[in-house]
């Protein structure tokens, strides 16, 4: 068995040699207290910095530029360059040695792997800028993405605010919103709305097509402009069916409050002019044979007397 054996000058050697570090590390972090501390007022005043950044930039947008989109766009890079060049100062100022290209190849490599890391958060965005530069939509529209429909609150670099007509808050990520196909409701300031109605056959087609111009034509906020149009459509099982076309505006509400008015108007309309509206109906012909037959096989055969 191999015994190591420390002599009492050796180890006072290396107790000495530790107390050396020790000092050398305390002063270290003596030396940097200041460096720390201005480093936390320059992070401080940074937080400041960006928030009055971000208020100027707005100001000036708001004059400069109609866009509303192009406004929180332009507001959030003010306020994200103010930090990221507070947090440089910062770093520079607690590391000294710590040379500006190697500051920038450090962060070249974390890029990557932030990258990978949160690929899915960069996409967003990156479609979060892209939306506010095209603009396909802006705050107060009512559109239509995959499943979701309601009015734009929001837009922010991740994601789209959609508060739905059930008054629930939906946050949609701005790479689906990019890369689906989105209905704009408001896009224009008309919207067209088509009606269904059924007459019963035998009717007067011509008095049923002028009852139902008459009515939409009388409805409140039907606009003049494009004109009513009342086509016939199809013969269909029980009924001929007309398609009542007419333009409101295009907020949803609207259409809702104008759809109930018109349909009111129509029944009351057709109901004047003796047009019967139509409903699903069936009919059974009956052979008197058959019947006879049918009855004769049900039919217990009588008894015989005692």
């Amino acid at each position: 068995m191999n015994v190591a054996v420390v002599l009492p000058g050796s180890w006072g050697a290396v107790t000495d040699q530790l107390q050396r570090d020790a000092v050398t590390l305390i002063s270290n972090a003596v030396l940097r207290v200041p460096a720390l501390v201005i480093a936390v007022l320059v992070l401080i005043a940074t937080k400041g910095l960006a928030k009055l950044a971000r208020r100027s930039v707005l100001a000036v947008m708001s004059r400069a530029v109609k866009s509303f989109s192009l406004r929180v766009l332009a507001e959030k890079a003010a306020g994200i360059g103010v930090w990221v060049a507070g947090l440089l100062l910062a770093a520079l100022l607690v590391f000294p040695t710590l040379r500006l290209g190697d500051l920038i190849a450090t962060l070249g490599l974390s890029t990557v792997a932030i990258g990978f890391a949160f690929a899915d958060i960069f996409k967003n965005f990156f479609a979060g800028v892209l939306l506010l530069i095209n603009e396909p939509f802006r705050i107060g529209d009512q559109i239509v993405v995959t499943t979701f429909e309601g009015t734009v609150e929001h837009i922010d670099l991740r994601f789209t605010v959609l508060r739905t007509y059930r008054g629930e808050r939906v946050l949609i990520p701005n790479t689906l919103v990019f890369t689906s196909a989105v209905q704009i409701n408001t896009a224009y300031g008309q919207r067209r709305t088509d009606l269904q109605v059924g007459v019963v056959y035998g009717s007067d087609l011509t008095r049923a097509r002028s009852s139902l111009a008459r009515a939409i034509a009388s409805v409140e906020d039907v606009l003049d402009e494009p004109a009513p149009i009342v086509d016939l459509v199809k013969f269909d099982d029980s009924s001929i069916d007309a398609v009542v076309r007419y333009w409101t505006a295009p907020q949803r509400a609207t259409t809702l409050r104008v759809q109930t008015r018109a349909i009111l108007a129509i029944d009351a309309a057709l109901r004047e002019d003796g047009v019967e509206i139509a409903f699903p109906t069936r009919m059974l012909v009956v052979d008197p044979a058959s019947v006879a037959a049918v009855a004769e096989a049900v039919t217990p055969p009588a008894r015989p007397r005692s």
